[in-house]
């Protein structure tokens, strides 16, 4: 589902099928939780089944058509990924721009994605940078999103609060 090759970035299926309780990604709110799944008639549409997910960090609840789910949530990373993710964020060692325009753009087109590859190389880009004194406002914003939503990803694959899965993020990401 979500590999095509070790390499590559996560992507989402054409199809996917969820259940009430299922856990999901969404790449603007975080990890959530399918609340039910049921047809609904809105706007004079019959019998479309819309899956009902809460967001527990946005405290947001998303009513989604079913059949529109797969482009745009994913499940969520399990065990294996989260330690290849904080393996893969150790040894990372790509730039970009130095110009805080450029990079905020960059960043903000990787982030919207809703990769945990991507957030993960951005959020090490910005804790070199920040160990540098080198944060622009742009780049304390993104590295505010990448924290959160790692952290959420990570804690949420590893089984632990989100304050222990922050502290393996910076861990990984020491100089």
């Amino acid at each position: 589902m979500f590999f095509r090759t070790p390499e590559t970035l996560w992507t989402r299926r054409t199809h996917i099928t969820v259940s009430q309780g299922d856990r999901i990604h969404h790449p603007h709110h975080g990890i959530g939780k399918v609340q039910s799944i049921r047809r609904r008639s809105f706007s004079g549409e019959n019998g479309s089944r819309f899956a009902e997910i809460y967001f527990k960090r946005d405290r947001v609840t998303l009513m989604m058509r079913e059949n529109s789910l797969a482009g745009t949530v994913r499940a969520p990373i399990g065990p294996a990924r989260a330690q290849a993710l904080l393996d893969h964020m150790q040894a990372w060692h790509g730039t970009v721009s130095n110009q805080w325009k450029t990079r905020a753009n960059t960043h903000q087109a990787v982030m919207d994605e809703g990769a945990p590859r991507a957030y993960a190389e951005v959020y090490k880009n910005l804790r070199v940078r920040e160990q540098n004194d080198a944060l622009s406002a742009a780049d304390r914003k993104h590295l505010q999103r990448c924290t959160e939503f790692l952290a959420e990803e990570l804690a949420n694959a590893l089984g632990m609060p989100s304050s222990e899965a922050v502290e393996q993020m910076a861990k990984a990401t020491q100089i």
